[in-house]
């Protein structure tokens, strides 16, 4: 049965995330719908990651078995054929067969994340649904200062979902810096793998930060506390 690496960009508008659920459309459903109707096999496509709702990607890693084996290029065409047909704005980027022991998951170095933020007064328009909207204006190296609090390994408790499923708290963060791009701020994180919401909830605090609502005090009282009711808003 061979197995198949996949690279896939998507806009995450109208998916509720990554991961199949009843409670609406996902990236992971709409990529075993495609593949279901020219293979006409029942599939489950592994992901190297959950996203939350609304969450976009440029170079997700998935993975599939088949029980035919098809060239790389069938592959790629077909899949994306039935995408672009089905109406889902999920793209696959390349198809590679891979070892039956590698897995998009488990095999991944590191996980890269960019969180966005328009900083003006006018409301986005081409960059709706792109990027979190803050009017007034943020202190970029202040929140890029106060994010080297979250580099290394922490118990990150206090920035996670509630209903996180990883067995442990305790992440390390390799990369996380802020910088101001034009109207935006762009915070960067790199790690080998992040908690459910981990992002979103260093992206509010970082937020507080940079509206000098919080101070570096603060922000390390708040990794100290090991409570979900220590963190800044989810951005």
């Amino acid at each position: 049965m061979p197995r198949y690496r996949l690279l896939v960009e998507y806009d995450g508008t109208p998916y509720v995330g990554w991961q199949r659920q009843n409670n609406g459309p996902t990236v992971q459903a709409a990529l075993e719908k495609a593949i279901l109707a020219f293979t006409r096999e029942k599939v489950n496509v592994g992901g190297s990651g959950r996203t939350d709702t609304g969450v976009h990607a440029l170079g997700q890693v998935a993975h599939v078995d088949l029980t035919q084996n098809w060239t790389e290029n069938k592959l790629y065409l077909a899949i994306n054929a039935m995408l672009k047909e089905h109406g889902d704005p999920v793209a696959v980027l390349d198809v590679k067969e891979m070892p039956t022991d590698w897995d998009s998951r488990f095999s991944a170095k590191a996980r890269h994340y960019k969180y966005r933020i328009l900083n003006r007064l006018p409301q986005p328009t081409v960059l709706a649904n792109r990027v979190w909207w803050v009017r007034y204006i943020l202190d970029a190296a202040a929140m890029h200062e106060a994010a080297q609090l979250f580099v290394g390994t922490h118990d990150f408790t206090t920035f996670r979902s509630t209903q996180c499923q990883s067995k442990s708290p305790v992440k390390s963060i390799d990369h996380l810096s802020v910088e101001r791009v034009g109207e935006e701020i762009h915070i960067n994180a790199s790690a080998r793998s992040f908690l459910h919401n981990q992002i979103r909830s260093l992206a509010g605090t970082l937020k507080l930060v940079g509206a000098r609502q919080w101070t570096l005090d603060d922000v390390q009282a708040a990794i100290d506390a090991i409570d979900r009711q220590a963190c800044g808003p989810v951005a």
